[in-house]
C-alpha cells in the first residue's frame, strides 16, 4: 500500500511558507462559500434535508483534501449525484442510502488498491460527455416544480411522465417563486461580473432569503419544508436488512464508478490548471474514506467537484490546505449561522440548480461530437437517451460495451499487417535535424483508450522546442476523445509558443480534425501530405 497511497498534502508541506498559506487561506473561504447554497441545493435536490449537503462538504471534503491524490481538488455533493442520490433514498430510503454510499467506499478504494485510476482514464469521451449531459437535463426538470411553485402533491419518477404533469398544472403557477427563481438565476450569472470576488450564487440566496423576508411573500422555504437545519453532527448507524444487502451492490458499484469518473476528471482538469500531475491511486482511495465516512456522519455520497475546484485554482489555491479550509469554513458557517439558512426560499434553489444543470450540460462538447464520426455519435445519444429515459446505471453500462464493441469493428476495418514504406528523399536520421525541431510518430488508432497515454507524453516535450513535428502517417482513424486530448495538447503547445506541424495525415483524419477545434490551432497550411515539406516548413519557421 505504500507506494499506492501517498497523500499530496505530506509532498507539499515540505517548504511550505506563510506566503502559500495566505493564498490558500483566500482560496479555501471563497470556495467555502460557493459551496454553501451549493451543498444544500444538491441534498434538497437528492430527496434528503439540507444538512445532509453541507455534512458531506464538510466531512468528505475534509479527508478528499487531507488524503487525496491532487494539489488542488474540492470534494463534496455534486450534481452527478442527484439523479442517483435520489432513486436510491425513493427505493430503498435512508438507510438504504447509508449502505450504498458506505459500499461504495470500499469499491472505490478496491480500485484504488488494484491501481485502477489509469484504467478508468480510458471511459471515452462522448460516454463522458453524454450521461454528464443526460444528467444535466434530469436535474433541470427536476426543478421545474420548484422554480415555478407548482403546487403538486406527487411528481412522476419517469422524465416523459414527469414533464406531462408539469404541462397539466401549470395553472397552479406561483408568479413569486417564479419571479425568485428568475431573480435567483440572473444574480448567479452576472452577480459576480460586478463584484468579482463574491460568488453569484451566494449574493442570490442572500438578497432573495431578504426579500422573501422583507416582503413576507407566499413562497415554500426549507423550514416550510424540512423544518429547521440542525447545526451539530450526529454519528449514525444504518438499520441493516440483511436479505436486501444484494440489491444495494447495483447502486453501490453506480455511486464508485460515476464517483471515480468525476474525481479524476477533476484532478486531470485541474492539472492543466496549475501544471501538475495527480496520483489517481491515492485519489481513488481518499474518494473511498470519504464515502466510508460520510454517511456514518449522516452525509451522502461526494466526489471531486470540477466547478469549485477550477474556482479554488482560479482564487490562488495550490495546495490541499485550501480544500482543507474549505471544509473548516463551511463547519464555521454551520455552526454559526445554520439556523438562518432554514428561511432560504426553495425556489431560490431551483434557480441555482437550474444554473448547475446548464453549467453541466456540456453543450459545446455535444455540439462538437455531433459533427464527429457516426460511432462517436452513437455512443453520444445512446448515452444520453438512456440516461434520461431509463437510468443512470444501464446507460454507463451499456455505453462502455457499446464503445467497446465499435472499437472491434473500426478496428476490423483496418490491414492487419502492413510493411512501412519510406520516402525516398526522407531524412531518417534524425541527428541532422536541428535541435530546436522536435520529432514525434503516432502509430495507431488515436482513440480513447490511448489518446491519455499519447497527451501526457507530448506534454513532457523540452521547452526548448520551438517547432514540433507530429507524423500521422499510420494514424488510420482518430475518435472524439482523440480530437478532445489532441486540442488540449495543441493549446498546452500554444501556449508555450511551440509551432505545431502535422505530416502524413490520411484524408480520414484530416476529415475528423477540420471539423474539430484543433482547425482553428493550426494553419491548414501546417498540414502536410509528407515529411520532407513538413520538415522544410518547420525549417522555414526557425529562420523567421
Amino acid at each position: 500500500m505504500k507506494s499506492i497511497f501517498k497523500p499530496k498534502l505530506f509532498s507539499v508541506l515540505k517548504g511550505y511558507n506563510a506566503q502559500a498559506f495566505q493564498k490558500d487561506l483566500f482560496a479555501g473561504i471563497i470556495v467555502g462559500i460557493v459551496a454553501l447554497p451549493l451543498a444544500i441545493a444538491f441534498a434538497v435536490a437528492s430527496g434528503v434535508s439540507p444538512e445532509k449537503g453541507l455534512i458531506t462538504a464538510i466531512v468528505a471534503g475534509f479527508l478528499i483534501s487531507l488524503l487525496g491524490g491532487s494539489r488542488v481538488q474540492i470534494g463534496g455533493p455534486t450534481g452527478a449525484f442527484i439523479v442517483i442520490v435520489y432513486g436510491i433514498v425513493n427505493q430503498y430510503g435512508i438507510d438504504g442510502l447509508m449502505i450504498s454510499t458506505f459500499l461504495a467506499g470500499i469499491i472505490l478504494i478496491i480500485f484504488g488498491s488494484l491501481r485502477l485510476g489509469a484504467v478508468l482514464k480510458f471511459i471515452p469521451h462522448p460516454l463522458i460527455v453524454g450521461f454528464t449531459s443526460g444528467i444535466a437535463l434530469v436535474i433541470f426538470s427536476t426543478q421545474i416544480k420548484g422554480a415555478f411553485g407548482l403546487q403538486i402533491e406527487e411528481i412522476p419518477s419517469e422524465f416523459i411522465e414527469k414533464w406531462i404533469c408539469y404541462f397539466t398544472n401549470l395553472s397552479s403557477i406561483n408568479i413569486y417563486a417564479l419571479a425568485i427563481s428568475g431573480g435567483t438565476v440572473l444574480l448567479t450569472l452576472f452577480a459576480g461580473k460586478v463584484i468579482p470576488k463574491i460568488p453569484g450564487s451566494f449574493i442570490a440566496i442572500i438578497a432573495m432569503t431578504a426579500l422573501v423576508q422583507i416582503f413576507d411573500m407566499p413562497v415554500n422555504t426549507i423550514e416550510s419544508v424540512y423544518g429547521s437545519i440542525p447545526n451539530s453532527f450526529s454519528f449514525e448507524v444504518p438499520s441493516i436488512d440483511w436479505s436486501n444487502l444484494p440489491n444495494y451492490f447495483q447502486p453501490a458499484i453506480t455511486i464508485a464508478i460515476l464517483g471515480a469518473i468525476e474525481s479524476l476528471l477533476s484532478a486531470v482538469v485541474s492539472d492543466g490548471m496549475i501544471g501538475g500531475n495527480h496520483r489517481s491511486n491515492t485519489e481513488l482511495i481518499a474518494q473511498g474514506i470519504a464515502n466510508i465516512f460520510s454517511p456514518i456522519f449522516g452525509g451522502i455520497p461526494a466526489t471531486g467537484a470540477i466547478a469549485r475546484t477550477a474556482t479554488n485554482v482560479k482564487n490562488g489555491g495550490r495546495t490541499p490546505v485550501a480544500g482543507i479550509i474549505h471544509a473548516c469554513t463551511l463547519l464555521l458557517i454551520m455552526l454559526v449561522f445554520g439556523k438562518w439558512a432554514k428561511l432560504i426560499p426553495m425556489s431560490c434553489l431551483a434557480g441555482i440548480l437550474i444554473v448547475v444543470s446548464y453549467n453541466m450540460s456540456e453543450w459545446r462538447s455535444f455540439r462538437s461530437i455531433l459533427k464527429s464520426s457516426r460511432f462517436d455519435i452513437i455512443v453520444l445519444l445512446t448515452t444520453f437517451f438512456l440516461t434520461v429515459l431509463v437510468d443512470l446505471t444501464v446507460a454507463i453500462e451499456i455505453g462502455i460495451v457499446l464503445a467497446a464493441l465499435i472499437f472491434m469493428y473500426r478496428m476490423s476495418k483496418i490491414n492487419g499487417v502492413f510493411q512501412p514504406e519510406f520516402e525516398s528523399d526522407e531524412i531518417q536520421n534524425y541527428n541532422q535535424i536541428p535541435k530546436e525541431i522536435e520529432i514525434y510518430e503516432i502509430s495507431g488508432p488515436f482513440f480513447f483508450a490511448a489518446a491519455k497515454r499519447y497527451q501526457e507524453t507530448l506534454r513532457n516535450l523540452k521547452r526548448s522546442t520551438s517547432v514540433l513535428i507530429i507524423r500521422m502517417r499510420h494514424v488510420p482513424f482518430i475518435d472524439a476523445t482523440g480530437i478532445r486530448n489532441f486540442t488540449e495538447i495543441i493549446k498546452d503547445l500554444e501556449k508555450r509558443k511551440t509551432k505545431v506541424i502535422l505530416s502524413g495525415v490520411n484524408p480520414d483524419v484530416l476529415k475528423e480534425i477540420k471539423r474539430s477545434e484543433i482547425i482553428d490551432f493550426i494553419s491548414q497550411k501546417d498540414i502536410h501530405d509528407n515529411f520532407e515539406d513538413a520538415l522544410a516548413k518547420a525549417q522555414l519557421y526557425l529562420k523567421n
